[in-house]
Order: C-alpha cells, then sequence, then structure tokens
C-alpha cells in the first residue's frame, strides 16, 4: 500500500526499517509469499541478515567451489547448447523433424523415444499395442538408429538421448552407426541419461531390480571411461523428480545423493577416471530465484562433496555440468499461448544459473507433441535470450544479490539435511525400497495442489483470470498407421538377418550377465551387430536377473 509520509532521514539496521516503517504498511492478503517449494521469504534481505564470505561461497567463475559457473569465461566464451528433444512415429518422421531444427539454428540433437522402447519392448510386443510412436519416436534395432541419423554426420553433432533402463542397448545402436559412417567411438559427443535410481524415485520406467540395473550403469560409466571420452554416460536428472512434484530443495538433494551413489558404485574404479564425464540434467521452474539458487547451490555442494569426501584430485571432476528444460509441469492446458511466457522465463532463469544446454518446452505441450511451428517459437526463446538481452554479457549477474546468496545457503542447508536422512536409512537404494523418496515428493505435491485449490497460490488461466471461450489449437496428429508400418518393419528386419548370429549373441548375452565380473556393453555391442532387437536383448536380461515390481506408496 503506498504512502505519501515523508521517509524518515536515515535507518540505522533492517530491524528499525521494518518496525519503523513496513510493519505499519499491510500486505495482501490471501496469497503466499513463500517461494513456490514452500520456503519463507523475508520482506528485504540486506548485510544484517545476510553473511557472505566471498572466498568460500562464491569465488570466481571456473575456480572452485564454481557457485559462479563451472568456466571461467562463461556465455561470453560460448553460448549453451540449445537442443529441443524431438522424437515421434518412426524413425523417418523424427529424421525429418532433427534436420528441420538443425537448419534451424539447433545446435545439439536430443531424442524422445516412444513408450515401449522406454520400456524395453519391441513394436510388436502386445504391451506396445497403441503406444508405438505416440510419446517419442520407437527404436526397435541398430536399423531404425540407421534411419534416424540418416544424413546426420556424428562427427559434427551432438546428441542426448533420453532413455534408462534400456540404455545400454541405444548407446550400443549409436556407437555402431557411428562405426558405419568411419566415425570413432572416441570422436562421439553426447549424453545418454541412464539415470536408473530416478526411474524408481519418480518417474517409473523401470525393468530390471535396483541391483542389476545399477550394474549396467556401472559398466556403461566404464565402457565410456575407456573408449568415448567425449561421452556422458549418465546425465543425472532431477527434472523428473521435479515433475512429479518434489520442492526445489528435494530436487537438488534427491539428484545429488543418486550422483553420490553412482560415485560410490565404482568403488573398483579410481574417481578421476570417470567423474568428470559425469553430468546433470534439472528443471527449470517458474519461481525464477528459486531456480538460480538451486543451481547454484548444486555446483558448490558437487565440488565439495567430490573433492572432499570422494578425493578427487583433477579439477574437471568438481565440475558439475548440466542440462536444462523448462518445466513441463508448469504448461497448462488452458491459454496455452501463456506459456510462451512461462516457458520464456524459465528458460531465462536457467540461463542465469549458468546451464549448459538447454530444452525450452513448446507452448502446446500440454496437449501433445509440439508442432513445428511451436518448436520453432521455443527455439526462438533461446535465441532471442542469448542474442537480445543483454544477460549473457557478464557472467553470474546476480551472484552477490543478498536474496539470491541467501537462497542458495538455504537450499544447500536443505539437501545437507535430506543427504543425513538418506544416510540413515542405509543409502539411496536401501531409502527406494523404504519409499522413503516417493513419500516426499508426494507430501510436497499434495501441499503444492492444496494451496492451488484454496487459490493461496495463483496459475493464470486456471484459478484467476480464466477464459470461458478458447479457441481450439492445431495440435499434431500422429497417424495410427504409423504403428502399422513400424511393427511391419520389424517383422521384416527378423525374417531377413541371421538367426544363427542372433541366436549366439543372445546366448553369450545371458551368459555374461549371470556372471558379475563381466562388462556387458561389448556383448550388446556384437548383438547390435547382428541386429538383434532392443526388446530381444531386455528379454535375454529379464530371463537372468528378473524384473522390479513396486510396492505402493500409501
Amino acid at each position: 500500500m503506498a504512502t505519501t509520509e515523508d521517509p524518515p532521514a536515515k535507518l540505522d539496521s533492517t530491524t528499525e526499517w521494518r518496525r519503523q516503517l513496513y510493519d505499519a504498511t499491510p500486505e495482501r492478503q490471501g496469497e503466499l509469499f513463500t517461494t513456490i517449494s514452500g520456503l519463507e521469504n523475508e520482506p528485504l534481505y540486506t548485510p544484517d541478515g545476510v553473511p557472505i564470505d566471498y572466498e568460500r561461497d562464491l569465488g570466481y567463475p571456473g575456480v572452485y567451489p564454481f557457485t559462479r559457473g563451472v568456466y571461467p569465461s562463461m556465455y561470453r566464451g560460448k553460448l549453451w547448447t540449445m537442443r529441443q528433444f524431438a522424437g515421434f512415429g518412426t524413425a523417418e518422421e523424427t529424421n525429418a523433424r532433427f534436420r528441420y531444427l538443425l537448419e534451424h539454428g539447433q545446435t545439439g540433437l536430443s531424442t524422445a523415444f516412444d513408450m515401449p522402447t522406454l520400456m524395453g519392448h519391441d513394436s510388436d510386443h502386445p504391451r506396445s499395442l497403441g503406444e508405438v510412436g505416440r510419446e517419442g519416436v520407437a527404436i526397435d534395432s541398430l536399423d531404425d538408429m540407421e534411419t534416424l541419423f540418416d544424413g546426420i554426420p556424428l562427427d559434427e553433432v551432438s546428441t542426448s538421448m533420453t532413455i534408462n533402463s534400456p540404455a545400454a542397448m541405444l548407446l550400443a545402436f549409436y556407437v555402431c552407426v557411428g562405426e558405419e559412417q568411419g566415425v570413432l567411438r572416441d570422436k562421439l559427443r553426447g549424453t545418454i541419461q541412464t539415470d536408473i535410481l530416478k526411474e524408481y524415485i519418480a518417474q517409473k520406467e523401470f525393468i530390471f531390480p535396483p541391483e542389476p540395473s545399477m550394474r549396467l550403469v556401472i559398466d556403461m560409466i566404464e565402457f565410456c571411461a575407456e573408449e568415448m571420452p567425449l561421452w556422458h554416460p549418465v546425465s543425472i536428472s532431477g527434472y523428473h523428480i521435479r515433475e512429479a512434484g518434489s520442492t526445489a530443495a528435494q530436487e537438488l538433494a534427491f539428484t545429488l545423493a543418486d550422483g553420490f551413489a553412482y560415485v560410490e558404485a565404482c568403488v573398483d574404479r579410481d574417481v578421476d577416471d570417470f567423474a568428470p564425464r559425469l553430468s546433470f540434467f534439472f528443471n527449470a521452474h517458474l519461481d525464477f530465484f528459486e531456480e538460480i539458487a538451486k543451481y547454484r547451490a548444486a555446483r558448490r555442494i558437487w565440488a565439495r562433496e567430490l573433492r572432499e569426501r570422494y578425493g578427487a584430485r583433477n579439477p574437471r571432476s568438481w565440475l558439475m555440468r548440466f542440462h536444462t528444460q523448462t518445466a513441463g509441469v508448469s504448461l497448462t492446458a488452458q491459454q496455452p499461448e501463456v506459456n510462451i511466457i512461462r516457458t520464456a522465463l524459465e528458460a531465462l532463469a536457467a540461463v542465469l544459473g549458468g546451464t549448459q544446454s538447454l530444452h525450452t518446452n513448446s507452448f502446446d505441450e500440454a496437449l501433445a507433441l509440439p508442432t513445428e511451428n511451436a518448436v520453432r517459437l521455443a527455439l526462438r526463446t533461446q535465441q532471442v535470450i542469448a542474442h537480445e538481452t543483454g544477460v549473457v554479457n557478464t557472467i553470474d549477474p546476480l551472484g552477490g544479490s543478498y536474496y539470491v546468496e541467501e537462497l542458495t545457503n538455504r537450499l544447500e542447508a536443505e539437501a545437507y539435511d535430506y543427504f543425513d536422512r538418506i544416510r540413515k536409512l542405509g543409502g539411496v537404494v536401501a531409502a527406494i525400497k523404504e519409499n522413503f523418496f516417493q513419500r516426499e515428493i508426494a507430501d510436497a505435491s499434495f501441499r503444492y495442489q492444496s494451496e492451488v485449490e484454496q487459490k493461496q497460490r495463483i496459475v493464470v488461466g486456471v484459478n484467476r483470470y480464466e477464459q470461458a471461450e478458447e479457441e481450439p489449437l492445431e495440435i499434431l496428429k500422429i497417424d495410427p498407421a504409423l504403428e502399422r508400418k513400424q511393427v511391419e518393419r520389424v517383422q521384416a528386419l527378423r525374417a531377413r538377418r541371421d538367426s544363427g548370429a542372433v541366436e549366439s549373441a543372445l546366448a553369450t548375452l545371458k551368459r555374461d550377465a549371470a556372471q558379475e565380473d563381466r562388462n556387458l556393453m561389448r556383448p550388446i555391442i556384437e548383438a547390435s551387430r547382428a541386429y538383434v532387437t532392443m526388446g530381444e536383448m531386455c528379454d535375454a536380461l529379464r530371463e537372468v536377473w528378473g524384473v522390479w515390481r513396486e510396492t505402493p506408496v500409501f
């Protein structure tokens, strides 16, 4: 509430300011002043309540503890990689979308796979019916991967693949395509998600029990450390934890806890052999300053723990490099054009937080997979931030803000509180089996939804500023004929390949899977060359390891 009273000439403290001025002016009623995650916000942050030790807490970009960024020049040296998630229908359709995005200025490919692929089933499996090519591209074998990257030189692009339980098979397909193009493994650049722990925590796209699943992850880390030095074998993912309803502090803590679990699982290797190739994947939600603080806290925690707890000596092992995607859960089906604004603000937070690559969601994604027009506009959002706003012209421009530094410290403290609770439960895998993460996320999600329903937290177009009549959007529709086409394709592949080579490759894979000391990447690559399908390889491992059945949270 504005006042016309003369301001005092001088105040000696924040307490005096609050007593004399702020408390005399009533606050708005009904809405919360907390962050989206529920952290309390003071009306004003000053040096009185935010002690900052510059050397200890901030430092310089490219210098431990990397609060202000992992590289000395950050975006003045190189902009973040602009990756638009793409994948639908068959490999032909997605190859065309890849080419479209590259023509419009995208600087890295990011691949979405359909649900059957994510769950380790071929397109002609009974459980695949009605899902083939719906949420991403259907990839059943090396034959599909060859088509997916037809005409795209793998030595010139960086590729990201969002796949977890069958990640080893998709990486093997990619390696084989590289070989066919004459690109050596040590020249392939990109990231494959592979973060199986977050599947048990949040996304639920798991196949095998946690222990053999972790073995596959470690096999991939070891293989890439030895043969694919430019490849990130794991993208430790908080994104899906946040999409499941977690708070920013939970996303931060659970993601880092998963990262520490992968480090600890590689007990037979020197941490500096593989840590520089670990990468992260975070959500960019709508609470602008909370998100920026989350990224800064994440870098600081990772650097400290890798150096002090795990004894990493190589400074590259201390660097947390991460991809960011704007929050799908923040998009609304109501007044979908407003999502353009949401996405722009979320992307800006990711950039101010120092991300290394970024995906901006398309405004129509609450309704369907994005149209070409929507995905182009999402890419243009990143390009405007990069070239027109000026935010890239100086490094960490919000560093030193009393509010941002206080939020960074508080999120860091909350993360360490969670680390302690997870440790007392026996570690990440034990906590998963206790449903600890699942309960924490469920409680946070319930609190947020209650706040929205009570209109304590406003969502534009949903619980305020509604619009009675809305023009229907033109959305992308997947032709049902594409499923039949993909089923016929995989069946034709089985008919023409060398069945003897297939049986031999599957027998080797099952034999090696039954022996703990065998790295499975090599037999998986050999099976891929024989055009064994991804589903056949997963079925072979199901025979040896079984499948995981989750217990209910409540």
